[in-house]
């Protein structure tokens, strides 16, 4: 199957969806994979860059054809005398770019977020460069970049009435797998079924404080070697209908398989199992063998039951019954059964 990721980056995917979110974290950035959005070539088209995290070093050298840059990281609400409202700024820069198709990068939606004090503004301003978008020749696309934990604004972002189409890229340690590899006897497909694998790996995935103590702590792995991410892609509208995910790998080469990558290559050092084949059976996989043989099935039918009756059912006797003797404390009056009461 081939990888999702290059088409992705390098806006050629088919058909275009307008929208894509990159979601970085303390233990995984997806830096390197703006920086390969940037940089790459332009056949056509401008990409506008609107920093206001990381500066434009961060992201490209130098300047080349085909891209503009705002910088916006010196700007700061109540700091700046200048200081102007980034929606004027930023439907400026986008309406003043050359005519064909435009790609819109904004880092991040925190920080614009945090310079508008509302979510609802932000939103609102989202959807609008969204419709300018509209105006433009595909590919045209918006790309936002953002930090996770998120939750008063990515819910706001990945629904359907942003943006029908989406792509959601999220960066994750591969120390993950390793984890659930080890842990949780759940290595990455194809060494286990999809489905088994997500359910796992999803809620997992979701506690960002657990990876931070994995990955930064005391006692963690620290960054990846070799400048590893895995990189989930979730494609909603694309080519195939639905909803498709996937995990990849990215190496300072770029995008690559799970089992091309360094730091997980012992995770790979297993067999791979197929989607079809049925893990049902709680002796499946098992280093040992659980079944009998015909002749071990009819000596543990000879061996006797440790019962008296030996398999017989003990006879009946006579029915049984109860004697009760009353004692001086009893009260027992037929004509007034209410006596004891002192009514």
């Amino acid at each position: 199957m081939p990888l999702l990721l290059p088409p992705i980056l390098a806006n050629a995917a088919k058909p275009s969806p307008s929208l894509l979110i990159l979601e970085s974290s303390l233990t995984a950035t997806c830096l390197p994979l703006l920086r390969c959005i940037v940089g790459r070539k332009q056949p056509e088209g401008t990409i506008l860059l609107v920093c206001g995290l990381y500066p434009p070093s961060a992201f490209v050298g130098e300047v080349g054809e085909g891209v503009r840059v705002l910088d916006r990281t010196g700007r700061v609400p109540g700091y700046d005398e200048e200081y102007r409202d980034p929606r004027e700024e930023i439907v400026e820069f986008v309406e003043g770019a050359p005519a064909g198709p435009l790609e819109i990068i904004i880092d991040s939606v925190d920080t614009l977020c945090a310079d508008l004090a509302s979510v609802s503004q932000t939103y609102t301003f989202l959807a609008s460069l969204l419709a300018l978008l509209k105006t433009r020749p595909p590919p045209s696309r918006l790309t936002l970049h953002l930090l996770s934990p998120s939750p008063s604004l990515l819910p706001h972002l990945t629904p359907t009435r942003l943006s029908p189409s989406l792509t959601h890229l999220t960066a994750h340690p591969p120390v993950l797998l390793t984890h659930l590899a080890t842990a949780y006897l759940t290595p990455p497909p194809p060494l286990s079924p999809p489905a088994k694998f997500f359910r796992v790996f999803t809620p997992l995935a979701a506690r960002h404080q657990e990876l931070e103590r994995a990955v930064l702590g005391s006692e963690g792995a620290g960054w990846a070697e070799h400048g590893e991410a895995v990189v989930e892609v979730l494609v909603r509208g694309g080519a195939r209908r639905g909803v498709e995910r996937a995990l990849e790998g990215w190496t300072p080469a770029g995008p690559c398989a799970l089992r091309e990558m360094e730091s997980l290559k012992g995770v790979f050092a297993g067999k791979a199992v197929s989607p079809q084949e049925d893990t049902s059976d709680p002796t499946h996989g098992v280093s040992f063998n659980l079944g009998l043989t015909p002749e071990q099935h009819q000596s543990r039918a000879r061996v006797p039951l440790p019962y008296a009756h030996e398999g017989n059912p003990p006879p009946l006797t006579a029915p049984g019954a109860i004697y009760y003797d009353p004692d001086s404390a009893d009260d027992i009056d037929d004509d007034d059964p209410d006596e004891d009461l002192d009514i």
